[in-house]
């Protein structure tokens, strides 16, 4: 992990609309982030900034979050960063492979609200050392 000052989040989503929604959570959360429109575009930004945590999409143009998550998992230099799949996707067959691959929770957008999703993200960063300066 890498020292800084505030956690860094990843956000790899097609959706405009839920991207910007949740890096306007982040941002007032007191986390920095980055966003990614496509699987390849995240894993490429996930690799070059090794960010604290990763949200991410399973349906996504290019390449989908479970080549994501077996890529991230299989590169020494992104192995141990927490991943939340944040997906539609909800038959259990999606969240077994998941969890089996490293994610480490599953959520399905249509079921949580994102002050539920931000609560998850600040426990999982917690768990990993990462806290943000402001908590709200």
């Amino acid at each position: 992990m890498i020292n800084r000052l505030r956690p860094l989040i990843l956000i790899i989503e097609d959706e405009c609309l839920i991207s910007r929604m949740y890096a306007k959570k982040l941002e007032l959360d007191g986390y920095d982030y980055l966003t990614a429109g496509n699987g390849e575009e995240g894993l490429k930004l996930a690799q070059e900034k090794l960010p604290d945590l990763i949200l991410c999409d399973v349906m996504m143009p290019i390449k989908d979050g479970i080549s994501i998550l077996k890529d991230l998992k299989a590169d020494v230099q992104t192995k141990s960063i927490p991943v939340i799949i944040l997906s539609n996707l909800s038959k259990q067959e999606y969240v077994d492979e998941a969890m089996e691959l490293g994610a480490v929770s599953y959520l399905i957008k249509s079921k949580v609200l994102p002050s539920e999703v931000m609560k998850k993200l600040k426990e999982i960063l917690t768990a990993s050392g990462a806290e943000p300066l402001v908590n709200n």
